[in-house]
């Protein structure tokens, strides 16, 4: 019989336990939840997903002789679940507002019926992953897949009906099918080819469309200090994401930011249907605290549940808030096993687990040959905003999209707060090719006239600190006022707007056009002998800005642009 040997926080060691490597065992008089993550000769080092305290050794240890799974079925969207996919709503009503050490509920509701509609017939024969029946959850059709590792012949389907996740909804060469089945949490759930990412993932945020877009089935990473609105840029991705499902997961963040993401998604509306945002989201929230291995885990939970909707064909994004918190989750289990610390205490292999998780996002053909995506978003919360520390450079290593939030842009009110200096896309190459096809053939073209505006003006503020903005010569001093105008009228976007909260790709191009618009027209007034101070006080440039506010955008810019020529055409004539 194995019993404990020795407690150190989360981390146990067992003795006399035959397991393998990621087994789940049960600790304890009160079978606590753990994860076998080290052997060494007949021990076991199991990291507990609940709190230790009074556990003691000489107690039982139980091995389930499985490793950590999800459940994946009807039932996962609108739910909030734990680290290790426990359902919080549930385990609410069964024993209040605390979790009890031990305590289990199963992650899908085993009593709720779903109406089941046959997508294959008997003596079909079928390989994993194919799609043999429907289930309408909310406004998605969640499709019934048979596991990966199953195929042959069809020999029995349920007709058309309400069936149970537990009932057998059919029989494949004598194994039972059921519309739920699980998946262990570190294991990347296979795919037929992963696709070059060429499509990009619509935000409706112009900084983060037009000069930093992530692909879909690509990765992108947010760090920022306190205060930066990390948070508010995880709500208007999940609100405004041209995706199907989000999983958000709050990985380790304080219990009131929790709390205020678990109260906000609910009452959020998803602008496509108007029906509340929680019908294609998934919440995994663990506080800082819950424990720390099930804070670990919680990420693997919300990626595996993430690949169970791509392999149905669908575009999916997952927020993970935030990834340095996991990272401190690694750092205090690798502490109490006693390993080699690396740069400021994490364990030597922060790098592989990092580039492991990430690299379980992509555009895929899946089993059923359908295309689906899955599009990873790590916020980071570097100590101080320190962007220089372990977590968030070793992050800068493995994704392709870096959106940096600067704590002077959110002092200056400016949000988001994306430093374009400090950010950048590696798919932009990839992408500009879509955005050329789908939106205006001149997008490439003006993205990066802006760029250098941008860059142009960081070098000219530097000698205005010195000699101040009228000593500059007069085409440095309109330099400075386009590159206001991208900031302030183009970069700037309010989440809170009912207008401006959402800008499509067609909105972004007509926008920054008009203030290059401006650009073009401006310069050659100077070129003219118009003076410099004549220029910069016209007030028609002013109507881009409020374009942005309007409904009908195309008709305000177009307006803006005539106003704009008509007043310049003035000065040129006095």
């Amino acid at each position: 019989m194995a019993e404990v040997f020795r407690v150190s926080g989360p981390a146990v060691i067992a003795d006399g336990l035959n397991a393998r490597m990621y087994d789940v065992v049960k600790v304890g008089d009160e079978k606590l939840l753990g994860e076998v993550i080290e052997i060494e000769g007949d021990k076991a080092i199991i990291q507990v997903y609940e709190d230790t305290s009074g556990l003691k050794p000489g107690e039982p240890v139980e091995n389930t002789d499985n490793p950590l799974t999800v459940e994946l079925g009807p039932g996962l969207l609108a739910n909030i679940y734990d680290g290790v996919q426990r359902p919080l709503p549930e385990i609410k009503a069964l024993l209040g507002d605390f979790i009890k050490r031990g305590a289990y509920v199963s992650s899908l509701d085993k009593k709720k019926k779903w109406h089941f509609v046959p997508a294959a017939k008997k003596g079909e024969r079928v390989d994993g992953g194919r799609i043999i029946g429907t289930v309408k959850e909310y406004n998605i059709i969640h499709k019934i897949l048979v596991p990966p590792a199953v195929k042959g012949v069809i020999t029995e389907i349920k007709k058309e009906g309400d069936y149970t996740v537990d009932d057998a909804i059919g029989t494949v060469d004598g194994k039972e099918i059921k519309m739920m089945q699980k998946w262990p949490i570190r294991k990347p759930r296979p795919s037929k080819e992963k696709l070059l990412p060429e499509m990009p993932m619509i935000t409706g945020q112009r900084v983060l469309d037009a000069l930093f877009p992530v692909a879909k089935g690509g990765t992108a990473s947010v760090p920022g200090p306190f205060g930066a609105g990390k948070t508010v840029v995880g709500h208007q991705l999940a609100k405004w994401s041209d995706v199907d499902i989000f999983v958000y997961i709050g990985c380790g963040e304080r219990g009131n930011e929790m709390t205020e993401v678990l109260k906000e998604f609910p009452e959020l509306l998803d602008p496509k249907t108007g029906k509340p945002l929680m019908e294609r989201t998934v919440l995994i929230a663990n506080t800082s605290n819950m424990p720390v291995a099930a804070r670990e885990a919680s990420i693997y939970t919300g990626i595996t549940i993430a690949e169970y909707y791509r392999d149905m064909g669908y575009n999916v994004a997952l927020m993970a808030d935030s990834t340095s918190r996991w990272a401190e989750a690694m750092r205090e289990i690798s502490s109490r096993l006693e390993e080699m610390p690396g740069e400021e205490g994490y364990p030597a292999y922060l790098s592989a687990r990092l580039s492991e998780f990430y690299e379980r996002a992509g555009r895929v053909v899946t089993l059923n040959n359908e295309t689906g995506s899955v599009t990873i978003i790590g916020a980071v919360s570097p100590p101080g905003g320190d962007l220089s520390e372990p977590v968030t450079q070793a992050t800068q290593r493995v994704v392709k999209t870096y959106w940096a939030l600067d704590a002077k842009l959110a002092n200056r009110r400016h949000f988001p707060a994306i430093n374009w200096l400090a950010s950048y896309s590696q798919y932009e190459d990839t992408l500009n090719r879509w955005y050329a096809e789908n939106v205006s053939a001149d997008w490439p073209a003006m993205v990066a006239e802006a760029k250098k505006i941008l860059t142009e003006e960081e070098r000219l503020q530097e000698i205005v600190q010195l000699i101040g903005s009228d000593a500059l010569p007069d085409k440095e001093q309109l330099t400075l006022d386009i590159a206001k105008l991208i900031r302030e009228f183009f970069l700037q976007q309010s989440a809170f707007h009912e207008v401006d909260s959402y800008s499509e790709p067609k909105k972004t191009h007509m926008i920054l056009k008009s203030i290059l618009n401006y650009s073009e027209k401006a310069r050659f007034a100077l070129k003219s002998a118009i003076p410099v101070k004549d220029i910069l006080k016209i007030k028609s440039k002013n109507l881009i800005s409020n374009a942005k506010f309007e409904k009908d955008y195309a008709s305000a810019l177009a307006n803006a642009d005539r106003e704009i020529e008509k007043e310049l055409g003035a000065l040129s004539k006095q």
